[in-house]
């Protein structure tokens, strides 16, 4: 079986020769560069032999799409600096302005996605990342993600209409990502699907399941492959039902969060995980790797699922431990 061929297999709910397998995290100097992204992320499924690519755009780059300035840090290990943010008082949600996947920031990105799947060809599959409509907000608004659910709380007209434009800004961008060859998206609610900060899951799917909506159900119909990714503590699992989304991504080793096989059982799709994006990929050795990916191999109890971190791995993590993970589903 080659990797495209593994994952159909999961989709289909059928187990493949080999759990699929991939990890991803920040090249925070390559990714002001739509060559160099791409580049070095072509580099790192080949080292790696991973099944499928997650992109890595830089996270700042939805924002900027809207408004906000980041300037690189110039350091491997570190991510860009805010140099403004788009919403800095309660009126500026309304002057907030529409973007598209034209936007530079995100051109950037679909050029960079472009340029990787043709290089890695068809049985690679590419995922482009996309948050989510909060998520993005939380970036607007600086350094307190919970100010963007205050004021759509207390000012749903106002702030309401500018979640759209978000919303059909991502979709675009999206699309425009699958015409240029991603085989589909990694959707990623950034904290906002958990209790830490909304603590009540009828209120998300009052708030912003409908926005989720918007994006996903305007996504275009090639796109294959495509993953949820809940990302923080104590998540609102439920939603995982909710969001036509074939794949479902989260840290297990998070407090309140599932194992894999309770995810599996919760959403009743396929999964994607079992491996700490603070442990042993970072931290530890080549055989805590392995050890852990069997753990999650034994957890998961012969359903078909995809080994992957429970979200964005250190830049810092070893070439041996990522190599070593790729080593274990192996056999």
């Amino acid at each position: 079986m080659d990797s495209r061929a593994r994952i159909e297999a999961v989709l289909k709910g059928v187990k493949p020769d080999r759990p699929p397998g991939g990890a991803w995290g920040h090249t925070y100097r390559e990714e002001w560069s739509a060559d160099d992204l791409a580049r070095i992320t072509i580099e790192r499924q080949r080292r790696f032999g991973w099944d499928f690519v997650k992109f890595q755009p830089r996270a700042s780059c939805f924002a900027e799409a809207f408004g906000s300035v980041y300037a690189p840090a110039n350091h491997k290990w570190r991510a860009p600096t805010m140099e403004s943010h788009a919403v800095r008082s309660l009126e500026d949600w309304n002057a907030l302005p529409a973007a598209d996947g034209s936007a530079p920031a995100l051109a950037q990105q679909v050029e960079s996605i472009g340029i990787t799947a043709r290089e890695l060809g068809p049985t690679i599959p590419v995922l482009q990342t996309v948050f989510s409509p909060i998520s993005v907000a939380g970036y607007l608004v600086g350094k307190n993600k919970r100010r963007a659910l205050r004021d759509l709380r207390q000012n749903p007209d106002l702030v309401l209409p500018a979640l759209e434009r978000i919303a059909d800004g991502l979709a675009d961008f999206a699309n425009r990502s699958v015409a240029a060859g991603a085989a589909g998206i990694f959707y990623a609610i950034s904290g906002y699907a958990s209790r830490d900060l909304l603590r009540d899951e009828a209120e998300y799917e009052r708030l912003l399941l409908p926005l989720d909506l918007r994006v996903l159900e305007a996504l275009d119909r090639r796109a294959w492959f495509n993953v949820l990714h809940l990302c923080g503590s104590s998540l609102h699992f439920g939603l995982s039902r909710k969001l036509p989304l074939g794949v479902v991504s989260w840290s297990i080793h998070n407090k309140g969060n599932p194992s894999l096989a309770e995810g599996a059982e919760l959403s009743g799709k396929p999964v994607m995980g079992g491996l700490s994006m603070h442990g042993p990929l970072v931290y530890g050795s080549p055989e805590g790797v392995v050890t852990e990916a069997r753990e999650a191999l034994r957890d998961i109890g012969g359903r078909p699922f995809l080994l992957a971190p429970g979200c964005s791995i250190a830049p810092r993590a070893r070439d041996a431990n990522l190599q070593a993970m790729m080593m274990a589903v192996a056999g």
